[in-house]
């Protein structure tokens, strides 16, 4: 938590609020890792438009992808809710674009505008173009390998604008198979990686072995910790990078034991243990590797299309 002046002007009002079960959430904090929210009218200043967009209570989509002035390397990826504004990278904003809004009565509104559907009808005519579809359509335009390549200067500079590729259905067919593993990820059939234990005899009784949390993609493993290893991670699964770093190193950099900076929050509430999670890492693990051999073998194919023939038209419209 920080201290705004907004929220130093409430303290020093004694402004209160009744706790409100309801309001606990999930939210996800950075790429396959998600924390609890409480979704406080008080102790959150800046809201933006998360009422507008995930109200308590409504189910969305929503794509996260690198704010315009990104450092780091371009990140997208399918939430079903609200998203920290760092989600990618510590050091840049991300936006959020949703399938849906809701007004303060709780109405329901397409995100996707009938003007944006009627461009996509004019070009693809109406058989299979749904909002829906469309939707898929953009998230995986957006992992396009050579989509990323061409414009990464110019996902640096301004909004993403998609591009008509040849073969609606089958950019939508992607999109829909990427998104549901994404926002799914938890629920996947696990990667057959192998676990190998070896503790050490000699270690006292009560303790645990020192966290390691480092992948090594040469030779496919995670060293887990001083007694554990997971081998057998095909090489291609470190190929899955969002921002600056694989799917794989965000599960582990986000299981490390970190030392808070506030010796408060140090001395009173730094009780983070990496063994006390370690088995439900282990299983996250295995389903993210599956996630980045399955995203891999898309995007793979996306790289290996012939597009010598295409006639990419890109809009400008701006000015309309």
């Amino acid at each position: 938590m920080k201290w705004s002046e907004t929220l130093k002007r409430r303290k020093r009002a004694r402004v209160t609020e009744a706790y409100d079960r309801s309001r606990v959430r999930r939210a996800a904090y950075r790429p396959f890792h998600a924390e609890w929210l409480y979704h406080s009218d008080l102790f959150i200043d800046r809201p933006g438009l998360s009422d507008t967009v995930f109200p308590l209570g409504a189910a969305n989509e929503a794509i996260c992808f690198s704010d315009v002035g990104s450092r780091t390397d371009y990140c997208v990826l399918a939430v079903s809710g609200i998203a920290d504004l760092h989600f990618g990278a510590a050091v840049d904003g991300y936006q959020q674009v949703a399938r849906y809004r809701y007004t303060k009565s709780g109405e329901r509104i397409d995100n996707i505008t009938d003007w944006a559907f009627n461009k996509f009808v004019k070009q693809y005519g109406r058989k299979g173009v749904t909002k829906d579809a469309i939707f898929h359509y953009v998230y995986a335009v957006l992992h396009d390998p050579v989509y990323r390549e061409k414009y990464a200067l110019n996902l640096k500079r301004e909004f993403p604008r998609i591009p008509f590729y040849p073969d609606f259905a089958r950019w939508a067919a992607w999109g829909e198979a990427l998104m549901a593993m994404h926002i799914g990820y938890e629920e996947v059939e696990p990667c057959p990686v192998e676990r190998i234990d070896t503790p050490n005899p000699k270690r006292a009784e009560g303790t645990h072995p020192k966290p390691i949390l480092k992948s090594m993609p040469e030779q496919g493993l995670v060293r887990v910790d001083e007694d554990t290893q997971i081998t057998g991670i095909p090489r291609e699964a470190w190929d899955y990078r969002l921002g600056n770093r694989s799917a794989i190193d965000w599960v582990l950099d986000q299981h490390k034991e970190k030392t808070p900076r506030d010796p408060t929050i140090r001395e009173k509430f730094n009780s983070y243990r990496f063994a006390d999670y370690k088995e439900g890492m282990i299983a996250l693990l295995a389903k993210v590797v599956r996630v980045s051999v399955d995203t891999v073998a898309i995007t793979g194919g996306m790289q290996e299309l012939d597009r010598s023939g295409w006639a990419i038209e890109r809009r400008d419209d701006r000015d309309e």
